[in-house]
């Protein structure tokens, strides 16, 4: 994209305008190009501005993946207001808190999702800003038989806020994200140019909308790079492997859990997924085996690992193209252009390379600040700009990140501070096991004490008390597993990230 835009409604009118044609999205048997996208995003935005809805007013998306939620988004964006996505996998009080908390006058919504009606469901809430609910799947929605003037949308400035992401809530409430239009814009140029995201691409995007990474890295990169996006509303290996062959996807990024369990599946022999050429992924711990699985059994040309989190747009650093397979799973690559990296200990004192602490990320890629919550704000940003993720890792002499794990999922065993990622990366070479997630359970004698869940390979089988000697050769004792559970799967949320607070449960 050699053009510089400033706002998400820019990008789009420029598309419009230049390749009105061009098939943007397809899902299923619909398909829009960007003539209809422009169009229809402006009648609704005209719309939303007729029922009261003003410039930086939130608007909230609370449904699956589908075209209709992308000319909702652009819509909203047009109109001057801020996108709040909610996940899908919520209940009433927890869409009720992120209404709320993020001020939204209007919802987007669907009535039968998973057997789901999130609109009845939010009705139900006590809400105090919310006025108005809009259901996607009423395709009127999009058709405006009395066209308005343009001059009801306001400018929208590059500084705007785009959306409001609110984090996992994991250490206490959900805290919502802003990130500005030149934010994403900039942030996910840089990161589809350095992947090698081309305009022949067909992106599946499996990723869910509601997280940064089926928006951003998701439908606004194909909208960046122009190439055609093919938005899956629930993830199911047989549906996806299906979907390659028949559409020729080129483009599949995802958690590590989503490539593993495509070569899981019962079909995965007998598929056809000779196209695919580039993968995404990222997590504190990925097997190296996985990247060369990537390579060799999946058959991408290209695999890239990244790093980033929703209060850095997404990115922080990412590896290049020419990284080997051990330096893609085992680190995070180096900062994406215009961003700093250091890692502290308790202190705030800057530490040396391979010296692991607290991650901090400094740069045009840093977040605007949480909505409505100046405390948490200026307790994430320091006076220096430097953003705080809450996650441990170094820096080796070349500048690649290694994360080692989140400050919270830290246990200590008799003393020893004990991070899971570490005890997972080295149980995952055990060739027996698929997959596997570690706690700390409480203990009497050592105060904590880890506990492993652990997916074995099809066709593999191992006792618990062979795989428990097998760690005690392979790492410290304070480490290993005091018990180890099998389990057919893991508790992951949509984004497909393991949900350790089930576990503990």
């Amino acid at each position: 994209m050699n053009e510089v835009f400033r706002s998400i409604p820019e990008l789009i009118s420029h598309r419009a305008l230049h390749s009105p044609d061009q098939i943007a999205f397809k899902q299923n048997q619909y398909e829009i190009d960007y003539l209809h996208l422009d169009l229809f995003s402006t009648n609704l935005a005209c719309s939303l501005v007729e029922q009261g809805l003003e410039h930086h007013d939130s608007v909230a998306i609370w449904a699956p993946n589908s075209i209709e939620w992308i000319v909702a988004a652009v819509a909203i964006h047009k109109a001057g207001g801020k996108i709040v996505p909610i996940n899908t996998r919520m209940k009433g009080l927890e869409a009720e808190y992120i209404l709320n908390a993020s001020h939204a006058k209007f919802l987007f919504t669907v009535d039968n999702f998973l057997g789901q009606d999130f609109g009845k469901i939010a009705k139900k809430q006590n809400l105090s800003f919310l006025q108005t609910v809009i259901y996607l799947n009423n395709k009127n929605i999009f058709i405006n038989n009395n066209p308005h003037s343009l001059d009801c949308l306001p400018e929208i400035d590059s500084q705007d806020t785009a959306d409001i992401i609110f984090t996992s809530g994991t250490t206490g409430k959900p805290k919502g994200v802003m990130v500005s239009h030149e934010q994403n814009i900039k942030v996910f140029d840089y990161w589809s140019t350095h992947i090698g995201l081309k305009d022949s691409d067909r992106y599946l995007i499996v990723n869910p909308f509601f997280h940064t990474f089926g928006y951003k890295a998701g439908w606004l990169a194909c909208l960046i790079r122009g190439c055609i996006g093919f938005p899956l509303d629930v993830f199911d290996p047989e549906a996806v492997l299906s979907l390659i062959h028949e559409e020729s996807i080129t483009m599949l990024p995802g958690p590590p859990t989503l490539y593993q369990s495509l070569m899981q599946s019962k079909s995965f022999s007998e598929s056809n997924i000779s196209s695919l050429r580039l993968g995404v992924t990222g997590a504190a711990t990925i097997p190296v085996q996985l990247i060369h699985d990537m390579r060799d059994v999946l058959g991408f040309e290209t695999v890239i690992t990244a790093y980033g989190l929703t209060e850095s747009t997404g990115v922080v650093s990412m590896c290049t193209t020419v990284d080997s397979a051990e330096t893609i799973a085992n680190t995070s690559g180096k900062a994406i252009e215009g961003v700093e990296i250091k890692c502290v200990n308790a202190d705030g004192i800057e530490l040396p390379p391979f010296e692991a602490g607290e991650i901090l990320v400094r740069g045009f890629n840093v977040m605007k600040g949480y909505f409505e919550d100046l405390k948490a704000t200026h307790d994430a940003i320091d006076s220096e700009g430097w953003l705080h993720t809450g996650d441990i890792g170094f820096l080796d002499e070349s500048g690649y990140l290694k994360i080692t794990d989140r400050v919270k999922d830290m246990f200590i065993v008799g003393g020893f501070n004990t991070y899971p990622a570490e005890i997972e990366n080295i149980m995952s070479s055990n060739a027996a096991i698929a997959q596997v997630a570690v706690i700390g359970v409480p203990d009497e004698r050592m105060g904590e004490v880890a506990k492993a869940f652990v997916i074995l390979k099809n066709q593999m089988n191992i006792s618990e008390e062979a795989l428990i000697a097998w760690c005690k050769e392979n790492m410290a004792n304070y480490k290993v597993p005091r018990t180890i559970k099998f389990v057919d799967k893991l508790p992951t949320n949509a984004a497909g990230k393991i949900m350790k607070f089930e576990l503990k449960e």
